[in-house]
Order: structure tokens, then C-alpha cells, then sequence
């Protein structure tokens, strides 16, 4: 019994930094789900580039990429006396790459405008090198759970970009 009184006070302090930590990533992508729902369709009828994948696919890979940047920044949050400035930055970036995430699914979907919404993913892929090179000096596993964002975000402006010039 003293083991698992133990184990629970050395992780109480956690969860709640983890549970809003998670949560804020979700919510902007529950957000901006509802508040694109009724364009999502568009996308079956673009033309798309090669190695474009179903529609199914995306709402799979970004609830996965919320939980880690969630994962990530709780990490960053609760680390972040090892070097606050770097922490604070880091979140700070994060947090924009989060208003950048909402917004380039209004501007593509909504708004229909391929382009924009392209330069949008740009900032966005700049804010989140931004946020690992950051995270990085506060707790390197936070900025590798950064990577699969980056990676997907840099797949996204392929996409995007091969749907504004085939459309």
C-alpha cells in the first residue's frame, strides 16, 4: 500500500499540467473540425498530387499529433526552470503554431484559398522548427515529440501546394 501511496504522490503533481496540456491541442482540432465540417467534402474533389492519402487518414494522424505536441509541451511546462527562457519562448511558439493549425483550416477549407492557406503552413512549419529548437534546450525528449508535427506539416505544404497548382 505504501508503494502505490508512493507512486501516486510522485505523480499527482503531473496530471493536471498533462491533462490541460493535452487537452488544448484537441480542443483546437475539435474546434476547427466543427467549424469546417461542412466544406471537408472539397477535398475529394480536388485534384490532388501523388501520395495523397484518404480523407479517413487525417483525423487519425492529427488526433495522434495532438496528444504528442500535448505530451510535449507539459513536458516543456513542467521542466521549464531547467532554462526558462528557452521555455518560455518554446511555448510561446507552440502556442502561435496552435492559432496557425486553426487557422489554415479555415483559410483551405472555408475559404477555399490554396494559397494562402500555403503561406500559412509555412509560419506554422517555421514556428514549430522554432518550437523544437527551443524545447530542445529544455528537455530533448519534448522537441522528438515535436518531429512527427514537423514532418506531417512539411507533407501538408506538399499537398497544399500541389492542390493550388492542380486546381
Amino acid at each position: 500500500m505504501n508503494k502505490i501511496k508512493e507512486l501516486w504522490n510522485k505523480i499527482k503533481p503531473y496530471i493536471l499540467p498533462y491533462s490541460v496540456a493535452i487537452a488544448i491541442p484537441l480542443t483546437v482540432g475539435i474546434v476547427s473540425a466543427a467549424l469546417t465540417r461542412e466544406n471537408k467534402d472539397i477535398y475529394e474533389k480536388l485534384n490532388t498530387p501523388p501520395l495523397s492519402p484518404p480523407s479517413i487518414l487525417f483525423p487519425i494522424v492529427w488526433t495522434i499529433l495532438y496528444v504528442l505536441m500535448g505530451i510535449s509541451s507539459a513536458m516543456v511546462y513542467t521542466n521549464r526552470d531547467r532554462e526558462p527562457d528557452a521555455a518560455r519562448r518554446g511555448l510561446i511558439y507552440y502556442a502561435v503554431s496552435l492559432v496557425l493549425n486553426f487557422l489554415w483550416s479555415l483559410i483551405f477549407f472555408n475559404m477555399q484559398a490554396a494559397f494562402l492557406a500555403l503561406i500559412v503552413l509555412g509560419g506554422l512549419f517555421y514556428c514549430i522548427i522554432r518550437t523544437i529548437i527551443d524545447y530542445r534546450k529544455v528537455c530533448p525528449i519534448a522537441a522528438y515529440l515535436q518531429i512527427p508535427y514537423a514532418l506531417w506539416v512539411a507533407f501538408a505544404g506538399y499537398l497544399n501546394a500541389g492542390i493550388w497548382l492542380l486546381n
